[in-house]
């Protein structure tokens, strides 16, 4: 703690200008001059055209990112999760040795991939850890895509947790060999591309550079956040040929090539099919597996003839296809609920997952998609074992979810997510709740029954999981203190009218 009187150490990024503001200082380092001459000619319109609610949602920050007060800041590190370079020493520092420890549980982290941990001493509230990949000339491609990952499941893993804010560092770390002026045009465009499609619960992104890394920063944010029309038209020259698809993410022809499982018959333009196509059928059909029949296969699973090997073959390629459909659905509406989201860990240190009942407006959403959400969110948290807190306070008849979407939901879910779930704490029931889900738990699944734990305050909660390591909804807490005070009301009056019976 920071001695009564002494300014802190760390920035709060509200503070910061916005890159919109800075409008009026870069005038001179912005690439208006060099382009002056194509500002008369008749251009094609930008790709990147002038988003000004976009340009207020980004700040540049020259210094150290560890030092950012904002909802989670980002660590590039190695597979191993332990590398020495500026950034992930700083923060290492700053957060304090319980961040080993938690890194340690989290073996490792494949290049590309984002991991999530706390913040422990450090303003932000949380760390995302990423790892960028090794550049080599002849495998550009590889490295350009693996890098745009990094950025895209940043981005993603901040929209699903419902974080307000992110500080970026430079992923591509000097030891690591990337070009920076291409990886600043992979970041900028990524990060754009994100805002634009997915980014309304996103209230600021900050680029923290060095003061090596400012220039190129400076350079190049024009390009892909214009932030006045003269602006926009001087760098459209600048833009680079290859801007990425509509997510930002590198385009390599050979790759849109497809191989359909029936070669000769045309394809149908429907929705489902173009999806199934989309998310690569090459080497998926069962002759490139050399498996028999699919056909035969769920004709005999029908028939009840299948061996148990085969059908949970079958189910985990159905639990795939969801799995898919997840990562390529934009699915921030639901995100923006925040009616599921991940917390710290119980007393046996075991990953806590908090469901909010009153949050899930079940007959305003797209239920599906919020099947999809919950199995996007939770898939990697289900590799390892895991608790769910549901919170059933004041939920109305609208928040309640029909029984066969929760059977659908528990038949659809691969094997790791009823095996690794060592707890369902359901706190605040009421006798309906308790008889529905006595009924669902005997009748409808297998195996939950005995997982499920009845909780009728937080005092009770706070004896498997510690009050610092669960973040509770405001109304939750409110409605506990409301109902504690009301009991211990009607235990003293009942006290009393025992005494004055007595005498």
């Amino acid at each position: 703690m920071d001695p009564l009187g002494a300014r802190s150490q760390f920035i709060d990024v509200q503070t910061l200008p916005t890159w919109q503001q800075q409008l009026g200082e870069d005038v001179k380092e912005t690439p208006l001059n060099q382009s002056e001459s194509l500002l008369g000619q008749e251009a094609f319109p930008s790709p990147f055209p002038i988003r000004p609610d976009i340009n207020r949602k980004i700040i540049l920050f020259t210094g150290d990112v560890a030092l950012l007060n904002c909802t989670s800041i980002v660590n590039t590190s190695n597979e191993s999760l332990n590398d020495k370079n500026p950034v992930s020493d700083s923060i290492h520092q700053l957060a304090g040795p319980e961040l080993r420890d938690e890194l340690l549980k989290l073996k490792g982290c494949r290049t590309g991939e984002a991991k999530l941990t706390k913040g422990f001493n450090l303003a932000a509230r949380f760390i995302i850890h990423t790892v960028g990949p090794k550049y080599k000339a002849k495998y550009r491609t590889a490295a350009e895509s693996s890098l745009y990952s990094c950025y895209r499941n940043i981005m993603q893993l901040a929209a699903e947790q419902s974080m307000a804010s992110v500080g970026f560092c430079v992923v591509s770390t000097t030891k690591r060999g990337y070009p920076l002026e291409d990886a600043t045009h992979i970041a900028l465009r990524t990060v754009r591309r994100f805002l634009e499609n997915h980014g309304n619960s996103l209230e600021a992104v900050v680029f923290t550079v060095s003061d090596t890394e400012e220039s190129v920063y400076k350079k190049l944010l024009p390009l892909y956040y214009p932030r006045s029309e003269e602006e926009e038209k001087a760098c459209l020259p600048l833009i680079p040929a290859d801007i990425g698809n509509s997510e930002g993410e590198p385009v390599v022809p050979e790759r849109q090539i497809r191989i359909a499982e029936k070669p000769g018959t045309l394809e149908d333009d429907s929705e489902e099919e173009s999806l199934e196509l989309d998310l690569g059928q090459v080497g998926n059909h069962a002759f490139a597996r050399m498996e028999g029949d699919v056909d035969k296969q769920r004709k005999q699973i029908l028939q009840g003839q299948m061996s148990e090997a085969a059908m949970q073959k079958q189910h985990q390629r159905n639990y795939n296809r969801w799995l898919c459909r997840a990562r390529a659905e934009d699915l921030s509406d639901i995100a923006a609920l925040k009616a599921l989201y991940q917390t710290g860990v119980d007393m046996c240190g075991r990953t806590v997952m908090i469901l909010v009942g009153r949050n899930i407006p079940v007959t305003l959403i797209d239920i599906e998609k919020a099947l999809l959400y919950f199995i996007h969110v939770m898939d990697h948290i289900t590799v390892k074992e895991y608790v769910m807190v549901y919170f059933h306070t004041l939920t109305g008849e609208h928040n309640h979810l029909d029984s066969d979407f929760l059977k659908n939901l528990y038949d659809i879910v691969d094997a790791k997510f009823k095996k690794n779930l060592k707890a369902f704490y359901f706190v605040h029931p009421t006798f309906r709740s308790k008889v529905s889900t006595w009924f669902f738990t005997t009748f409808s699944v297998s195996g939950m029954k005995d997982k499920v734990r009845y909780l009728d305050n937080l005092q009770q909660l706070f004896t498997c999981i510690k009050p610092e390591q669960i973040d509770i909804p405001p109304f939750v807490l409110e409605y506990d203190a409301r109902v504690g005070n009301k009991m211990n009301t009607e235990k003293k009056s009942r006290f009393l009218h025992i005494n004055i019976h007595i005498k």
